[in-house]
């Protein structure tokens, strides 16, 4: 298959070049020369801007870091929109069902199918290709596309309702961003009363405590404090926000959700929006007076 691929970043460069290896042709847009050059050289097509990538394929990807960037991207000025063979966008991004919907009604004016895409598991998963792929749209435009978006992940249909599977993605970062600061709170717990942080994941994760925080980012980026799980705090309390704003708008009731809002507040405010997402266990270590992991295991301040 013929695919625009736009936006080359942590995760959208490992989907891309999963999409060559696959055998797809891809034509590639990304601000940064140096990305696209690195695909160019695994076979890719370079473009000049979204509308270039539109004007030369009927199926275009996208993996965006804002609400902005996808509404710029797919109907700005010299946007996919503008296109000229584009048939249907696919937008991998987290960008919330309103703006989901959005999209969805200013491409439709001019007969270009809006595809909600987003995906979860990490670069990990982007890179072997494990993600979990939530997809909601016209439902033979959803079996037309599943075996290239297969190459990506596991692939789940959500429904035909624009912004479906915006809500499912909603749904499962929340429970995601709850996992990270609930379990910094339980080791940092543990560790002021002396135990090992090492020895409680192990239990946790042989217990019912076990969650992706434990079994995954607290080994991997955590406990040896290197911080490198691969997605930002700024996009997880993107994520967070628009979870908020979508259970308000259904007149939910919040309570857990707000408090993990409310920590995930602190976080960006003290380690700033570039920062690793797993760093959001230091202002919870810092409030207890304890330093979780690393060489020294477990010290108090």
């Amino acid at each position: 298959m013929d695919i625009g691929f736009i936006g080359l970043g942590n995760m959208g460069f490992p989907m891309a070049r999963r999409l060559i290896e696959a055998g797809h042709r891809l034509v590639v847009f990304d601000t940064r020369k140096e990305v696209v050059d690195r695909l160019v050289a695994r076979g890719a097509i370079a473009a000049s801007s979204p509308k270039d990538v539109a004007d030369q394929v009927e199926t275009v990807m996208a993996s965006l870091p804002s609400l902005q960037a996808s509404l710029d991207v797919a109907t700005g000025a010299n946007g996919v929109i503008e296109g000229t063979r584009v048939k249907r966008f696919i937008d991998l991004s987290t960008v919330g069902s309103a703006m989901a919907a959005k999209i969805h009604g200013l491409l439709a004016k001019r007969d270009i199918v809006q595809i909600d895409c987003p995906v979860s598991g990490g670069v990990g998963g982007a890179e072997k290709g494990t993600l979990a792929v939530m997809v909601s749209g016209p439902k033979a435009e959803f079996e037309l596309l599943k075996p290239a978006l297969a190459v990506i992940g596991k692939v789940f249909f959500i429904g035909e309702k624009p912004g479906a599977a915006q809500t499912m993605k909603l749904a499962n970062n929340f429970l995601s961003a709850t996992a990270i600061v609930a379990t910094s709170e339980a080791v940092v717990m543990g560790v002021k009363a002396g135990l090992d942080p090492a020895v409680m994941i192990d239990v946790i994760n042989a217990g019912s405590g076990m969650n992706t925080a434990s079994r995954d980012k607290f080994p991997r980026s955590v406990l040896p404090r290197t911080f490198d799980f691969g997605f930002a705090t700024g996009l997880m309390v993107k994520d967070v926000r628009l979870a908020l704003e979508e259970m308000k708008q259904l007149g939910l009731s919040m309570e857990v959700a707000d408090a993990v809002g409310r920590l995930w507040e602190i976080v960006i405010s003290a380690e700033g929006a570039e920062s690793d997402f797993t760093a959001a266990i230091k202002p919870i270590e810092q409030k207890a007076g304890v330093v979780v992991g690393g060489k020294g295991g477990s010290a108090g301040k």
